[in-house]
């Protein structure tokens, strides 16, 4: 193992074990000031993220520089669901976040080869399927009105792409073929803050920013989001903001180095 790949493993390893004293303590410190426990708070949000793509994806040494917009997205969006599950006790939390994408016929103008052997300018569409899960355990600190969220955990993606050879300059695919896919998953440990600060009655701004990956799973995973909270009641809130989240990762023929960005939109309900 390189010195490089061994230092970002036991970074990896540190946010793990971090994440896990947070789960283990928890129970012993999610009681109020007269020692007795506290009720859940849950709260579930169904949102849609009009996520845009932008980077490169590669299959069997075959790679294909992707840039989707929102529009181009919505219109090869052939499934989507995403949401969001908080469990909060004391200052202790419990947070699910997930989502499903499959988006189908994207047409990329260049591609190339393993080496970069094989360029050509023919047309190669893309099938994708998308699926993120995370699980973070968190601890709130309050500052006044202002409430900051320390996050550790995990992030599980699985990216399944076929490329397909519709016309070329450059021959066949690898292998003499015109379609080629590939299916790969992994696990990325995160870190990660929010912060939460009322500005006006029913009006709070939102920021949440993490890191991961450090070569356990992505060479490199980064999450963050800027949006406003409107509490409609006490039980729905509704939530509006831009998130982005890039992934880097790399695994023998399977490359997926990608800039996911776009405005999100949800409800969360109160129970």
């Amino acid at each position: 193992m390189r010195t490089g790949t061994r230092d970002r493993y036991w970074l990896g390893v540190i946010g793990c074990a971090w994440a896990a004293t947070l789960l283990v303590s928890a129970p012993a410190s999610a009681q109020d000031s007269g020692g007795s426990p506290e009720k859940w708070q849950i709260e579930v949000t169904p949102y849609f993220f009009a996520a845009g793509f932008d980077g490169t994806a590669g299959v069997n040494g075959v790679t294909s520089n992707v840039h989707m917009g929102v529009g181009d997205v919505l219109d090869r969006l052939d499934g989507a669901f995403m949401g969001m599950v908080e469990m909060r006790k004391g200052p202790w939390s419990l947070v699910f976040d997930g989502g499903y994408m499959h988006l189908k016929e994207e047409a990329s103008k260049t591609w190339s080869g393993p080496g970069g052997i094989g360029t050509s300018t023919g047309e190669l569409t893309a099938d994708a399927t998308e699926e993120i899960y995370g699980l973070y355990v968190g601890h709130r600190i309050d500052q006044g009105a202002s409430r900051v969220d320390f996050f550790g955990g995990l992030r599980f993606t699985r990216i399944e792409t076929h490329l397909d050879l519709v016309s070329s300059t450059g021959g066949p695919l690898p292998g003499a073929t015109n379609s080629v896919s590939d299916e790969q998953s992994w696990f990325d440990p995160i870190i990660g803050f929010r912060i939460i600060v009322p500005f006006a009655e029913q009006w709070s701004a939102v920021g949440y920013a993490d890191i991961g990956g450090f070569g356990v799973g992505s060479v490199l995973t980064s999450q963050s989001l800027i949006g406003v909270n409107w509490e409609l009641t006490k039980t729905f809130v509704a939530k509006l903001g831009y998130r982005y989240l890039y992934q880097n990762y790399d695994n023998n023929d399977f490359t997926w180095d990608m800039l996911t960005s776009g405005p999100y939109l949800g409800v969360g309900i109160r129970f």
